[in-house]
């Protein structure tokens, strides 16, 4: 398994877990991103933060610090 981060553009993933506790792990969970679910990694920033993708069909935009917290397949 690796994380979101590392997934090149253009990508289809499933994640497996999402990691990290409290606030920060709800609000990703509450973004969509829960395990099981499909995302396709659509554009990533020339400096590599933030992260553009579609998840259940919607279009969000990930910082770094939390697309390494979802780990994927």
């Amino acid at each position: 398994m690796s994380n979101l981060r590392n997934t090149p553009c253009g990508k289809t993933v499933t994640v497996r877990r999402v990691e990290g506790e409290g606030a920060t792990r709800r609000r990703i969970m509450d973004m969509g991103i829960t395990r099981g679910a499909e995302v396709f990694v659509r554009k990533v920033a020339p400096l590599g933060d933030p992260i553009e993708v579609t998840v259940r069909g919607y279009e969000l935009s990930l910082r770094k610090a939390d697309a390494e917290k979802i780990l994927v397949e």
